[in-house]
Order: C-alpha cells, then structure tokens, then sequence
C-alpha cells in the first residue's frame, strides 16, 4: 500500500484521491464476487426457499471458520429438521385437503412390541393394496408406530381417499385393520405443515429407537429444486445483519417460516422461508 501511494506521489497525482478509489474499486470486486445459492421447491400453492452462502461464491463480511465436529445435540437437531423438512414435501406433493388421517389402535390389554406392530401394518398394508388395485386406484400412505405414555401401541397413518359407488377408503380401513379401532379425521391442512411434525415428533424417553422412523409408500412424489446463482448479492447487510427476504410478485412469505443464521460449522449465513400464493394469483 506504501508503494502504491509512492508511486502517485512520482507521477504527480494526488496520493488521498487515488487511495480512496483503489479502496472503492477493491470493495466493489468483492462485492461483485459475492452470491450465494438459492434453490426452490415448488409445492403447488406454497414455494419452498433454501438460500446459503459458500466459499465458491463467497461471502462478503463472512469469514469461513476453521472445520470442527458437530457436536451430538447439533447433530439431533439438524437430522430433526431435516426429517421434518422431508416429510412436509411429501405431504405437500402427495395429499390433499379431504384425505385421511387414520389412528390404529390395539384392543385394551393388547401390547405387542414393536416389531410385531411393524409386522402387523404390512399385512395390513398389503391387505389394503390389493382392494385399492381392484378398484383401479393407487395407494399412497406415510405411517409412524407410537406408544403413549401408558404404554399403549397405536398407528398413525395418512392416506389418499378414494371412494365410489360400493365404498370408500374409510369402510375398507376399518374392515382390514382388525387390531382394534379406527380413528378417522379428514385432512383439512396440507400447507401448514402440522401433520410432518407429529409424524416426525421426537421420541419420547419411553420410547425404542426404532420408533424414530416414518413409513412413507414407494410410490410418492419426490421433487428436485431449481437452482440458482444469485450474483452480487448478499444475505447479510453491510453491518452482519440477515436481510429480510422479498417474495415475488403474486407471492407472500409465509409468518413465522423464516429462518436466518450461520452455518455452525462454516461460519457461512444462510435463510429459509416458506412463499405461499397470493388469493389473487390463486384465482
């Protein structure tokens, strides 16, 4: 730098002004390399938005930290996200308002282990394949087994309704479970994502690990995200701040899904959010 003002001074130029636009010009470089990544997930009425900042495209204000291990509580935390974040894109890409949300349950007194109650939902399953494959219809399911805090063994499973003029989806579930009753409510929500977190809900102390996991059908819809590059950008105002992300026109961003932070392990910002249409753009 002390060269650089030498220099202005030989050649007779004023060493302040040409300090201060080598400064400008260094600033706006980085901020011309500065982008970060953004890919979305269309899911009909509702949009989902993931947004981070990287090393390849850089991060003005940011500096990548030295990698560490995650620690177990992070690691619980963010394979918990994920695992909701999963199952509200099937949700979304497979049912609809008018479906069914079943509770299984077991007779009183009857308390199979687990992996009896695992064997008992694929017969079951099975069982309600083959009727839906008479009728010509395609059957689409995400279940979890629980056990609530006395110890009883229950089944919650969402289903596609389908129905004609000899039955429906709900006659056929509570002829073919025959373990105990059928619970029936209609889905009345898919966008909000309130039934991914039941079915992905944290186990409880009395609960196997083996209860942890969710059930989903071969058969649902799974979606890629568009990708983007979003250049001279940055997630992060000039002080460190998280900017507040601006939906596109015909789109509203969904309250309370934004979430902003760093990268634990990187050191590197980055948003989510939830857009969801508008009533105009609906129509």
């Amino acid at each position: 730098m002390y060269r650089y003002i030498f220099n202005l001074f030989l050649r007779g130029q004023d060493p302040l002004a040409g300090l201060i636009k080598r400064i400008r010009d260094e600033t706006r470089d980085t901020f011309m390399k500065c982008g970060y990544i953004r890919q979305t997930w269309d899911c009909g009425n509702t949009r989902e938005v993931e947004e981070k900042h990287t090393g390849r495209y850089g991060a003005r204000g940011q500096k990548r930290q030295k990698k560490r291990k995650a620690t177990p509580e992070e690691i619980a935390k963010q394979n918990q996200w994920k695992r909701e974040r999963d199952v509200r894109r099937l949700i979304k890409w497979n049912f609809g308002i008018g479906d069914y949300w079943f509770t299984l349950t077991y007779k009183k007194g009857s308390r199979p282990p687990w992996k009896q109650m695992q064997k008992d939902m694929s017969k079951f399953i099975r069982k309600l394949r083959d009727k839906y494959k008479k009728y010509g219809w395609e059957l689409k399911y995400i279940y979890r087994l629980e056990i609530g805090k006395n110890g009883g063994p229950h089944v919650h499973i969402l289903i596609n309704r389908k129905s004609n003029d000899e039955t429906d989806t709900g006659l056929l579930v509570e002829t073919l479970w025959e373990h105990g009753h059928a619970q029936t409510k209609r889905v009345y929500d898919v966008d909000s994502g309130e039934l991914a977190q039941y079915i992905t809900k944290p186990l409880q102390d009395h609960e196997p690990e083996d209860l942890k996991r969710y059930h989903p059908s071969r058969n649902l819809i799974r979606k890629d995200p568009e990708k983007e590059e979003i250049n001279r950008r940055s997630l992060l105002d000039k002080h460190g701040r998280p900017r507040d992300p601006k939906p596109p026109k015909g789109w509203a961003i969904v309250p309370n899904s934004v979430k902003c932070g760093k990268n634990k392990i990187t050191g590197y910002a980055y948003r989510h959010y939830i857009l969801i249409k508008t009533e105009k753009r609906r129509n």
